[in-house]
């Protein structure tokens, strides 16, 4: 009977890890990060800026006028060369697969951010700046008076967190 247990131990540890991991989902803010995208194992969590030139590089690909838009290949970027850089990779896995898109997931994250007491990582709020400039770009092509209304209000709802965030402590 006592050798019928030995794997008694593993369940109980095996069970605590998928309910630690499951939990882990829940509390993400853009539980769609944790998920594998596009078959890459190293594409799981993506965060584009790592060095001070990802930073002023994402700088000069927003100036350039790339457009964040909802469907397949959601990242346009005008500018060829910028678009032709392989670390532009991982933007464009956090455009397209990444950020909400759909309004009601927007609210949803908003209403997140706001019950939040501790600062953002820096994945979230990388991909919060990116959902404020994907929901100003929609916000801009809107032209019902009902959905600019519900838009513009979830646009400032992510600028606020942004903002609050950017606070000193």
């Amino acid at each position: 009977m006592i050798s019928m247990q030995w794997w008694a131990p593993l369940v109980v540890v095996y069970l605590s890890m998928y309910l630690e991991a499951s939990q882990h989902r829940r509390k993400a803010l853009y539980p769609s990060a944790y998920r594998i995208k596009r078959g890459t194992y190293s594409l799981i969590n993506p965060v584009f800026q790592q060095t001070m030139e990802d930073v002023n590089l994402l700088f000069e690909i927003l100036l350039a006028g790339t457009q964040i838009q909802d469907g397949d290949h959601a990242m346009l970027i005008p500018d060829q060369e910028l678009a032709s850089l392989r670390s532009v990779e991982k933007l464009e896995v956090i455009c397209d697969d990444v950020l909400p898109k759909r309004l009601s997931e927007i609210r949803h994250l908003t209403a997140e951010l706001a019950l939040r007491r501790q600062r953002l990582s820096l994945q979230d709020f990388e991909r919060t700046v990116l959902t404020l400039v994907y929901g100003a770009q929609t916000l801009a092509r809107i032209r019902d008076q009902q959905q600019r209304r519900v838009w513009t209000d979830s646009v400032l709802q992510l600028f606020r967190a942004i903002q609050k965030d950017l606070r000193p402590p």
